[in-house]
C-alpha cells in the first residue's frame, strides 16, 4: 500500500474519533465510469468494477466488501484489513457488517457544499436506501463532508514534501521563462516554451493544458480560464500568467506578473508599480489574517479591502482556495458570502491545509495585475511554500 494512504487512513480514523461518527462509508459501483474522488486517498486506486462498500470505524477497523473479482486486487493493495467478497449481492453482507458494528451515525458519499465529498449519485443513494429499508441505519446516515473536507484538507507530512516538489518545479520554470521571454514573442510561443520545461521535469499540468498556462499579453487579453492565443507581447504591456504543474500527484498553482518595457523607460509606469504596490498589501494582509480557527470569508475581507481601499474594482472571485492533488482542492474557500460558494467561505482554516491567495486586479491601459502564492497554513500562522514575489519583473533593456 502507499505510504500516503496509510497516512491517510490513519489520519481519517481520527477523525472520525473528533467528529463522533461511528462509521465512514463509501459506497461505490463501476468506478472506471464515475470514479468518487476519495477514493485516491482511501484505496489508493479508482478500479471497482460492482457495487462496493469501503468502511472505517471509529474503532480503526477497516472492511471492504468487493465484488469476487476485485477482490484480490484490494488485499493486494493492503489498505483494508478484512476484505469480504460477493457474488451476487451485497446486501447481506452490508447489513451483516452493519449489525454487527451497530454505528449510530454513518456518513456517506453524499455533500451539498464539497464536490470532492458528492460522488455517490442519487440512484446509486436510492440502491443504498433500499438496502437499508427495515433496518434502524437508514434513518442513521449523515454527510461525510466534515471527514472528506479534513481528510483532503489537512495535508500529511508526505503529501506536503509533494507540494513542495511541484511548486519547486514551478517557480524554477517561471525563472527560465521570464529570462527567455522578450517583446514580440505571443502569448502561445510563451506557453509553448512552459510546457517544454514543464516536460523535462516529468510533470503534467495542474489543470486542462488548453489552459495552462493561461498567458495574457496587454489590456486586451482575456484574462479567466481561456487559452493563450496569437497576441504579441509588446512594450508597454503587462505580461500576467497563471500557471501550475502536477508533480507526483500534487499541484501548484502559481501566477506572475512582468512588466514589458518601452522605449526609454527604465522603470514602469507609476500606475503599474502602484497596483504591484497594492497587489503585495492584499496578499500581506490576507497572510496576516490567515491562522488556524479563522473563517475563510474573513481571510477574504481583509485581502479585498485592501484592493477595494486603493480605488480598484472589487475582483469577482474568491481571495484562495484549497490546493493539493487538484489545483482546486475542495474544502473551505477563502471568498466571500456569495451563493455560489456555499458554506464553505464559513468554515474554519485548519493546521496543515495549503491554499492559494491570489487576489488581482486590472490596470487600465496596461493588463491585468495578478499574483498566486502557495502557502501552508501552520500552528502560528502561514509558511509561503516557494519564491514568493516581492518585486516586479522587468522585461527588456534597462539602463542605469
Amino acid at each position: 500500500m502507499s505510504d500516503l494512504v496509510v497516512e491517510k487512513i490513519t489520519q481519517a480514523v481520527g477523525i472520525l474519533q473528533e467528529t463522533g461518527i461511528d462509521l465512514w462509508l463509501t459506497f461505490v459501483r463501476e468506478t472506471s465510469a464515475m470514479a468518487d474522488p476519495v477514493l485516491p486517498l482511501i484505496y489508493g486506486t479508482p478500479t471497482l468494477t460492482w457495487q462496493s462498500a469501503l468502511m472505517v470505524a471509529r474503532t480503526g477497523e477497516r472492511i471492504a466488501i468487493v465484488g469476487q473479482y476485485d477482490a484480490e486486487a484490494v488485499r493486494q493493495a493492503g489498505a483494508y484489513d478484512t476484505v469480504i467478497p460477493y457474488d451476487e449481492s451485497i446486501r447481506p453482507h452490508l447489513l451483516q457488517v452493519l449489525a454487527r458494528l451497530d454505528p449510530t451515525r454513518i456518513a456517506i458519499n453524499f455533500s451539498q457544499n464539497s464536490e470532492y465529498a458528492d460522488g455517490l449519485g442519487y440512484g446509486l443513494y436510492q440502491v443504498l436506501a433500499g438496502y437499508l429499508q427495515g433496518t434502524p441505519y437508514g434513518e442513521r446516515l449523515v454527510s461525510s463532508e466534515a471527514i472528506v473536507g479534513a481528510l483532503r484538507g489537512r495535508k500529511t507530512p508526505g503529501e506536503l514534501a509533494r507540494i513542495r516538489q511541484a511548486v519547486a518545479a514551478t517557480d524554477e520554470i517561471y525563472r527560465r521563462t521570464f529570462a527567455w521571454v522578450r517583446p514580440g514573442v505571443t502569448e502561445q510561443e510563451i506557453a509553448a516554451y512552459m510546457l517544454a520545461q514543464m516536460e523535462a521535469f516529468g510533470a503534467e499540468t495542474a489543470w486542462d493544458r488548453s489552459d495552462c498556462p493561461a498567458v495574457n499579453a496587454g489590456p486586451d487579453s482575456s484574462v479567466g480560464h481561456s487559452g493563450p492565443t496569437d497576441r504579441p507581447l509588446e512594450p508597454g504591456q503587462i505580461l500576467h500568467v497563471d500557471f501550475g504543474v502536477r508533480l507526483g500527484g500534487f499541484c501548484s498553482d502559481i501566477q506572475r506578473v512582468a512588466y514589458v518595457l518601452a522605449p526609454g523607460e527604465t522603470a514602469a509606469p507609476a500606475a503599474v508599480q502602484h497596483a504591484f504596490a497594492v497587489e503585495v498589501a492584499a496578499i500581506d494582509a490576507a497572510a496576516a489574517v490567515l491562522r488556524p480557527g479563522v473563517r475563510g470569508v474573513d481571510v477574504d475581507a481583509a485581502a479585498r479591502a485592501v484592493v477595494t481601499s486603493a480605488g480598484f474594482e472589487n475582483y469577482v472571485y474568491g481571495t484562495g482556495h484549497n490546493l493539493g492533488r487538484n489545483a482546486h482542492d475542495g474544502g473551505v474557500t477563502l471568498g466571500p458570502a456569495w451563493e455560489r460558494y456555499g458554506q464553505t467561505p464559513f468554515l474554519p482554516v485548519e493546521v496543515g491545509q495549503v491554499y492559494t491567495l491570489e487576489p488581482g486586479l486590472p490596470v487600465e491601459g496596461y493588463g491585468y495585475m495578478g499574483i498566486e502564492e502557495d502557502i501552508v497554513v501552520m500552528p502560528e500562522g502561514v509558511r509561503f511554500l516557494g519564491e514568493r514575489q516581492s518585486e516586479l519583473i522587468l522585461i527588456g533593456e534597462q539602463k542605469p
